[in-house]
């Protein structure tokens, strides 16, 4: 359960689509003057080196960020947090999905974080500590019980584990239903990967079943290397923002534009 670092992957095509999205729904969000909340269940460390050697070695980022930032709209929110990040920490730097929120959100509005893994807990806390931002050492999932419904109400929770937990397929419609029921005004938006072995699609069917009105988006990519089982990325969002099936087009034309170099 505490294997997993999200280093070796930081900046890949899954995190474009998924990092684009969060970017969409917390600007929408933030048109209304309101605070809202944000609550991560598996944050790692926010803040990734493209240039260590564990990122180096799969070579996940130049074929995703790398290779996309130039196609990126200058005035997206996702582009406008990364090279706010890039300025300050330098060409390499690329932001997680906890600093790409707390680089857009205001300092009404407030950041519950989890993360499990010490080394990446510690990370997390040098480079997000501050006013507003809570970090915990605990279960993601129990946090969320924990705090739902947030005040404030409005708000967005991503859900982003590694599922190296192989029961995380089935514990996760059952913990989604949950949160709804508690934070029936939140948008909840769920990442998963697209595997080759379908492993993914019964938690997705429970998940469709449960929440029809729920927007689901894919994106599909080669293996990053021979025999690897990831073959794409979705995002399933309960709740979601007028506006993100128009996102999501784009973001599809975006992945089309660069299946065609």
């Amino acid at each position: 359960m505490l294997s997993y670092q999200h280093l070796y992957h930081a900046g890949n095509l899954a995190d474009v689509q998924k990092h684009a999205m969060l970017g969409y729904m917390l600007d929408y969000l933030m048109r209304k003057p309101k605070p809202i909340s944000y609550i991560e269940t598996h944050a790692g460390r926010g803040l990734y080196d493209l240039s260590a050697a564990e990122a180096l070695r799969t070579g996940e980022a130049e074929k995703g960020i790398g290779a996309l930032s130039g196609d990126l709209p200058r005035d997206h929110p996702y582009t406008l947090a990364l090279y706010q990040i890039r300025d300050a920490q330098g060409p390499d730097a690329y932001p997680g999905s906890p600093l790409i929120a707390r680089t857009l959100l205001r300092d009404i509005d407030r950041l519950h974080l989890a993360e499990l893994h010490p080394q990446e807990h510690a990370a997390l806390e040098r480079a997000l500590s501050g006013p507003g931002v809570a970090i915990h050492r605990t279960d993601g999932f129990e946090l969320a019980q924990s705090l739902c419904p947030p005040e404030p109400r409005r708000g967005l929770m991503l859900v982003d584990p590694s599922y190296e937990v192989k029961n995380d397929y089935d514990r996760i419609p059952r913990f989604l239903a949950q949160v709804a029921r508690k934070w029936n005004v939140g948008v909840l938006a769920l990442w998963y990967p697209v595997l080759t072995s379908g492993l993914h699609q019964p938690m997705l069917r429970a998940l469709t079943d449960a929440h029809p009105g729920a927007l689901r988006h894919e994106v599909h990519f080669p293996p990053i290397r021979d025999g690897h089982r990831m073959i794409g990325s979705g995002m399933f969002v309960i709740n979601p923002p007028w506006g993100l099936a128009d996102e999501t087009r784009r973001i599809d034309r975006l992945f089309a534009s660069a299946r065609k170099r």
